[in-house]
Parts: C-alpha cells; sequence; structure tokens
C-alpha cells in the first residue's frame, strides 16, 4: 500500500478483531508492519490482552475501539477513531458476525435485525464512512463472507441471507469505489467451530464432504488477508474461497 510521508505506517480497522479469526488477522497485518484499530463489543478482556502483546512488539502501533456495530453512531466512530488516532486509514477488514440458528417460524424481529446489522448494515455504513479515507490512501476493504452464502445451510436462512447479500454488497461496493478503492470478501469454510459446538459426529460429517478432507486454520485466512490487502492489486469484486473446496461439491 502507498506510504503518506507523515504517517508512514498503514492503517488497518478489524472488526470483531479482539478474538477467534479477528485476532489472528489483527496479529497478520500488524506482522505486517501495520497500525491497527481493534473493534470489539463485548470481548474487552481479550481486546486488552492482544492489544498488550501487540505493544509490546511494537508501542503505539495498535488503539481499541469498542462499539455495537448495530447502533447507527458506530461505523461513524470507528472510522473517526482510526483517522484521528493514526491520521489514515488503508484497510477495512469487516469480520464482525453474529452467527446463531433462526428457523422459519421460530425468528424474532430482534435476531432478524440483528443478524442483518452485523452481517450486512455494518459493513455498509462502515464503508461509507471509511470511503474518503480509503479513497485518499488508495485502500482496500475485504469483507468477511462464509461458504453459506451460496449454500445455505438449514436453520440458519437469515444468516445465510445475509451472507449472500455481504457478496453481492462487495460486487456492488468495487464499482462504487473504483478505481481507488479495491473491495474483496474471503468465504470461509470450517476454520474454527463455533464455541459451544461439541458435536463431533456432525463435524466428522462435514470433514468427510471436504474434498481435502480437513478443516482449515486461522493461518489460511491469514494468508488470504495478505493477499488481498497486500498483493492483488488487480483484484476487486471477487470472492475468495478457503473452504478446503466444499463449494465445489453437492
Amino acid at each position: 500500500m502507498p506510504s503518506n510521508p507523515i504517517h508512514a505506517e498503514p492503517v488497518a480497522l478489524v472488526t470483531g478483531g479482539a478474538r477467534r479469526i479477528g485476532a489472528a488477522i489483527v496479529r497478520a497485518l500488524h506482522a505486517e508492519g501495520m497500525k491497527v484499530v481493534v473493534h470489539y463489543r463485548a470481548s474487552a478482556a481479550e481486546a486488552r490482552a492482544l492489544e498488550a502483546e501487540l505493544e509490546n512488539t511494537r508501542a503505539g502501533s495498535v488503539v481499541l475501539a469498542s462499539g455495537d456495530l448495530c447502533d447507527a453512531a458506530t461505523p461513524s466512530a470507528l472510522i473517526q477513531t482510526a483517522t484521528r488516532h493514526f491520521g489514515r486509514l488503508d484497510l477495512l477488514v469487516n469480520n464482525a458476525s453474529s452467527f446463531y440458528p433462526t428457523p422459519l417460524g421460530k425468528t424474532s424481529a430482534a435476531q432478524f435485525d440483528d443478524l442483518i446489522g452485523t452481517n450486512l448494515k455494518a459493513p455498509y455504513f462502515l464503508a461509507q464512512a471509511a470511503a474518503d479515507a480509503l479513497t485518499s490512501a488508495q485502500g482496500a476493504i475485504i469483507n468477511i463472507a462464509d461458504l453459506y452464502a451460496d449454500r445455505p445451510m438449514k436453520s440458519y436462512p437469515v444468516y445465510s441471507t445475509a451472507k449472500a447479500a455481504l457478496v453481492s454488497l462487495t460486487r456492488s461496493l468495487a464499482r462504487e469505489l473504483a478505481p481507488a478503492v479495491r473491495v474483496n470478501a474471503i468465504a470461509p469454510g470450517v476454520i474454527l467451530w463455533p464455541e459451544g459446538d461439541s458435536n463431533e459426529h456432525a463435524q466428522h460429517r462435514i470433514i468427510a464432504r471436504t474434498p481435502l478432507e480437513r478443516m482449515g486454520t486461522p493461518a489460511d485466512i491469514q494468508s488470504a488477508v495478505l493477499f488481498l490487502a497486500r498483493d492483488a492489486k488487480f483484484v476487486t469484486g471477487q470472492v475468495l474461497y478457503i473452504d478446503g473446496g466444499r463449494s465445489i461439491v453437492a
């Protein structure tokens, strides 16, 4: 990414960056020399631990920013935190996501609003708020979608629909923000099991249906993020599947 002579190190904002895949993304970007704004909602302890870990490596390189992405004021506030503290924004990673079943006939309006809000509405308004800063930096947006955007998961219709819409938003934003800003998505398969998922039989069944016959790892997502952020200078509006081949089987 281009460097600014006043603020030489590029800056990334990662939503849901305190734990799990989000924290892995933060670590990878930080290791590449980026300053990082780590957004979190309820994971304050994890966020502070991650901040301490990375600040010990490079002081002044991490800022924490809390907020509920379903609150209309949060997207603009997060972008302002990045630009006010670091003076620029080069990369927005829309990683934060709500994920839980909503079987048809048992879905509440609050659940619908939450799933659409975190997985679609927030990425849109974050992109809108970040557009000027990203344009100035000739930056990029990476949306973390899901295999289930194309292959809806039974009992998860709202989540699957929200991720499908996020893929469509990725392509729309790629057109809206071109030529200055590249916008792409990553669609993971099984990287980490959902917390509390102890159904080993179901897990083995999913792995057996995966052509590579194994789970992915956070390192696979880290590599994909670095490729799209750092190397894919002629790529925009695309979805990179990190799923062990599950998207190509029936």
